[in-house]
């Protein structure tokens, strides 16, 4: 069975940090390139930054400089660290592989910044 799951959100105050973690299994985790998305109340759900099997990354503009996303092949597991948190950053962060189906997609982790 194909399972990813987040753990790390959590309440932190502006400029603050927060890690991350997607814990997979199910799946050949070092073929696929993985991603980060997040969705805010009212919006769509927009992608934060992907890491490909060979560790190429990109990232929303919006992020970049803030946000690192890496991958622990021998953990199956892939991180986001987020720096100099801003409140805009609230969203429920959501841990997706590169295959398609909802199976290959986390449960979401809240991550609210605010003082």
């Amino acid at each position: 069975q194909v399972q990813l799951v987040e753990s790390g959100g959590g309440l932190v105050q502006p400029g603050g940090s927060l890690r991350l973690s997607c814990a997979t299994s199910g799946f050949t985790f070092s073929n696929y390139a993985m991603y980060w998305f997040r969705q805010a109340p009212g919006k769509e759900r927009a992608v934060v930054a992907f890491i490909t099997s060979t560790g190429v990354t990109n990232y929303a503009g919006s992020v970049k400089g803030r946000f690192t996303i890496s991958r622990d092949n021998a953990k199956s597991t892939v991180y986001l660290q987020m720096n100099s948190l801003k409140p805009e950053d609230t969203a429920v962060y959501y841990c997706h592989a590169g295959l398609v189906g909802p199976a290959y997609w986390g449960q979401g982790t809240q991550v609210t910044v605010s003082s």
